[in-house]
């Protein structure tokens, strides 16, 4: 009993790292997006320029997820991190030194490179160091550095960009990326390292695309992904530019209150994990309790075009806000059911081509929206948005029967029905 009280606070160190760093990723990614008006002007940069230059970083980003895993799997998530943040600090500070379009999509394709990284190495550790029903919630905490980088990055940049300018943003951005990983290098030390279990030794490195390819989950799971991230993709890079066009605030009142919603994102991240803890107290199972929030999500996607139809900013922005929640609670929550059905040692290999559908569906549907934009305007894309989610949660609704080959390691949703008082088995070690 000694052992878990000692390397607790070690373990919530961990997940606050890895907070700060998500603060950090979300904050690189969207400075283009609440600076595009400027350096549009200022590089002559057209709308459907500005969407093959989104395009680039997620098409990177897309390719970056089948490397990522592979490699997170292999080196561990400790060191694979470390790679990963220097990379994109370094190329989130390349616009002020190229200074022209071409440059800025070239910074932006080796940005994507390297933040897919995050969200490779960053479930695998909490795999590694957490049991099933406190994934959600740790997952949540990490993933509301997201939507708190979000959240900030508004305010911040157009501070930033007023008193030093543009270049300043990118500059600054960059390098707190670069001193985050001296801290995260010296909390590695203080972390005993994960021993795997036989059955995890028995899929990785090479038997591990072997054993994701065969498994129709690891498709549905991917598909959802595809469906669902482009409302996200939508509110980082166009929602912004929505507020500036059609709403007609100024970049000033855009970062003075973008916010809101992405706090309320914020607060979907975190309630996902508490959500299903009390529901687990009632002894429902373990996809159950997953699927009800995930349920519960998706109808809410459904008030998307009052976005559109609201005759008051004001009002436009609580139904933004209650889309941007609901869409956290259901990546978070489909995240964790990525956790629960994968083993360990291959868990960076599975995200990472689940993940790598999110990229796909955000580089489709940027060039879609590019388009939509130009010669319909937004509102047909908030209608669109409201009908992703109910898709992905049909599909998902087909992981509560077991959907692999006898001969692949399985994790059977209705195996796991959980007691208040006891802590369900590792994935890991249970078998189909």
């Amino acid at each position: 009993m000694t052992t878990p009280r000692k390397t607790f606070p070690w373990r919530s160190m961990l997940v606050g790292a890895l907070f700060v760093i998500t603060v950090l990723n979300y904050i690189d990614r969207q400075t283009l997006s609440i600076l595009a008006p400027v350096l549009q002007r200022q590089m002559s940069i057209s709308d459907r320029y500005y969407a093959h230059i989104v395009t680039a970083f997620l098409f990177a980003y897309t390719l970056s997820y089948l490397l990522a895993g592979p490699i997170t799997d292999r080196l561990g998530s400790r060191r694979s991190m470390t790679i990963f943040a220097l990379w994109w600090s370094f190329a989130e500070m390349l616009p002020p030194l190229l200074h022209s379009a071409s440059g800025l999509g070239i910074s932006r394709f080796l940005l994507g490179i390297g933040e897919a990284g995050n969200y490779v190495a960053a479930p695998k550790s909490i795999s590694e160091n957490f049991q099933p029903r406190h994934r959600a919630l740790s997952l949540g905490i990490y993933t509301a550095g997201a939507t708190v980088g979000a959240t900030l990055a508004p305010p911040l940049v157009s501070v930033l960009s007023h008193r030093w300018g543009w270049q300043s943003v990118f500059f600054a951005t960059g390098l707190a990326g670069v001193l985050w990983t001296i801290p995260w290098i010296l909390l590695q030390r203080r972390l005993a390292p994960v021993k795997l279990e036989a059955q995890q030794a028995s899929v990785r490195s090479a038997g591990a695309w072997k054993v994701l390819l065969q498994r129709q989950d690891t498709y549905l799971l991917l598909l959802a992904r595809l469906l669902t991230d482009p409302v996200w993709y939508f509110y980082l890079f166009w929602y912004p530019k929505y507020l500036q066009s059609v709403r007609h605030l100024t970049l000033g009142e855009t970062g003075h209150s973008a916010w809101v919603v992405y706090l309320a994102a914020d607060l979907g991240t975190i309630a996902s994990g508490f959500a299903i803890l009390w529901l687990l107290r009632t002894g429902l199972a373990l996809f159950t309790t997953r699927y009800i929030v995930l349920a519960v999500a998706a109808a809410t996607m459904l008030l998307s075009p009052l976005i559109a139809t609201s005759p008051t900013v004001r009002m436009s922005f609580v139904f933004a806000s209650c889309i941007a929640f609901s869409h956290m609670l259901f990546l978070v929550t489909l995240t964790a059911v990525v956790l629960d059905r994968f083993p360990t040692a291959i868990i960076g290999t599975a995200t990472g081509l689940i993940a790598a559908g999110s990229g796909l569906g955000g580089m489709l549907s940027t060039e879609a929206v590019g388009t939509v934009v130009a010669h319909f305007g937004y509102t047909p894309l908030f209608w669109v948005m409201a009908v992703l989610h109910p898709l992905a949660l049909f599909l998902l609704w087909q992981l509560r029967r077991p959907t692999t080959p006898a001969s692949t390691p399985s994790f059977q949703p209705s195996s796991l029905i959980v007691s208040p008082e006891a802590s369900p088995p590792l994935m890991e070690n249970t078998h189909a």
